[in-house]
């Protein structure tokens, strides 16, 4: 009996694990608040619905604010006793920059659904719809710090479970309830997948947490390395599924379309964090020794990612009966494309901290000046509920300063003057492609990059034609006005000062 006591010790020693309360604040408070709203809707009238918004706003930014205590130094919890060096969560400048990033776009969707939910959505549960975006939310922030896979694909799936009903939570519209079918079907599929490929990776190193991963899939056996390599690329399908890869894309035209306007916001820039981010830990961090079998799929997945969701948004332009917002979506998954450059650039580079470090910037560029774009598209869908490119015509008419915005918010996309940050940002990614050797992806890119100038192009000059009837104006709410205003003077601040957006994405993950 005093054998089997003194044996179940250092056991119980090796299970119990520090928490550090700071470290784990902001996708905390996101969850906590979530909760609090959940329940206050049962004792909230109708007419005081709106404080469920803007609680849920209030949450979002002191999630936010809480990353300012954190940028200090790096710290990690829930680690092993024996072992401090290994923790399931870890608040370094790689996740302080994503969870900025995450808890600042789901604040600005949370903008845009102040509006919505006032206006045009009103079939929409308010106290379902706050506690489904927080949850998510929540989950999305919590991705980036997770440092074993257990968590990564628990926080994976808290981020994806609540979006899933937030694209189906109109009530009685068939185009959403089949936009939120899709979706779920296709993410269960790829998340399936991905669970499998983790199996194999632990089958064939004996553990979750990622730093011991990287040191002990160097050495497994000689006839475990096929199934390593194999659940190497499985374990990536889920992820490359949330980044709209292609061809794990096709759930992205009609789950935009179908979507609340800002939830379509929301998985255009948070979901795609989320994609990236894990694509990042398993790759770079878990998985260096692995680039031969990671680094040439992911820029295979790059090239054929631009290309189609390029060429798709360029039929959408063919005619402008066409959705904005599908033509946002096709754009997103052409952007993702080159998102992917740079990770892939990771696996040949010799410096893949810069090319981690370009994904992050192109990402934050990304996050600012799409998430404008689809808040003057929530402002034109207030009067036009069809929003198709058609309804742009002649918006600096009606509307000047949001014609103005949408049009420096699509040249950054596309990459030209004035909009720095977007050329900034592609010349980063063009250049880690360069110089990890991948003259070839460059050179994909570079023809994508004129593909996309035509219809960003065309887009941009319908805002000034001559409108066809006489010019509606556009009153602005005052949450769509402070998302319209933030996005604005983020995508200007960066323009003025594009190499800042550089140092700030220096990871620090190596």
């Amino acid at each position: 009996m005093s054998s089997l006591a003194s044996s179940a010790q250092p056991l119980a020693s090796n299970l119990v694990q520090s928490v550090d309360w700071l470290a784990i604040a902001p996708p905390t408070i996101a969850a906590v608040v979530a909760l609090v709203v959940l329940v206050a809707d049962l004792f909230v009238g109708e007419h005081k619905k709106a404080l469920l918004g803007w609680t849920s706003v209030v949450g979002l930014a002191a999630s936010a604010l809480m990353l300012l205590p954190l940028v200090d130094g790096d710290r990690a919890t829930f680690c092993l006793s024996g072992d401090a060096g290994v923790c399931s969560y870890t608040a370094d400048r790689f996740t302080l920059v994503l969870q900025l990033l995450v808890l600042g776009g789901a604040l600005l969707a949370a903008l845009l659904s102040v509006t919505a939910l006032k206006d045009a959505d009103r079939g929409l549960p308010e106290g379902e719809y706050w506690f489904l975006l927080l949850s998510s939310a929540a989950g999305a922030a919590l991705l980036p710090a997770s440092r074993d896979l257990a968590i990564l694909i628990v926080a994976l799936e808290v981020a994806s479970l609540p979006a899933f009903a937030l694209v189906g939570l109109r009530q009685g519209d068939r185009r959403s309830s089949e936009a939120a079918l899709k979706f779920f079907l296709s993410s269960v599929t790829a998340t399936a997948v991905s669970l499998m490929g983790i199996s194999f990776v632990y089958a064939s190193t004996g553990t979750l947490y990622l730093t011991q991963i990287a040191d002990r899939v160097q050495n497994v056996d000689g006839q475990l390395h096929t199934l390593t390599q194999t659940g190497v690329v499985l374990t990536l399908v889920g992820f490359a599924f949330k980044t709209a890869a292609v061809p794990f894309h096709f759930w992205v035209p009609d789950t935009y379309v179908g979507a609340p306007l800002p939830i379509a916001a929301y998985l255009s820039v948070v979901g795609k964090a989320v994609g990236f981010s894990g694509l990042i830990l398993l790759t770079v961090v878990a998985l260096p020794s692995y680039a031969d079998a990671w680094g040439p799929a992911l820029a295979a997945l790059a090239a054929l990612t631009m290309t189609v969701g390029n060429v798709g948004a360029l039929r959408q332009q063919a005619t402008r009966a066409y959705s904005a917002v599908r033509l946002l979506a096709w754009s997103s998954v052409g952007q993702a494309g080159y998102l992917l450059v740079p990770i892939a650039a990771a696996a040949y580079s010799d410096d893949p901290e810069h090319s981690i470090g370009s994904t992050v910037a192109y990402a934050l560029m990304y996050a600012a000046v799409n998430l404008g774009a689809f808040a003057v598209a929530a402002l034109v869908g207030r009067t036009k509920s069809r929003n198709r490119l058609s309804d742009y015509r002649g918006l600096y008419a009606s509307n000047p300063l949001a014609a103005l915005l949408l049009a420096f918010f699509l040249l950054c996309l596309a990459g030209l003057p004035p909009g720095i940050i977007g050329l900034f940002a592609k010349v980063t990614v063009f250049s880690a492609a360069v110089d990890a050797g991948l003259g070839w992806l460059a050179v994909i890119m570079a023809a994508n990059v004129v593909i996309a100038l035509y219809y960003y192009l065309q887009w941009t000059a319908l805002l000034f034609r001559a409108p066809e009837g006489k010019a509606e104006r556009h009153r602005v709410p005052a949450p769509l006005t402070a998302a319209l205003v933030l996005t604005g003077l983020l995508g200007l601040a960066l323009s003025g000062a594009p190499q800042l957006v550089l140092r700030f994405a220096d990871t620090g993950l190596f």
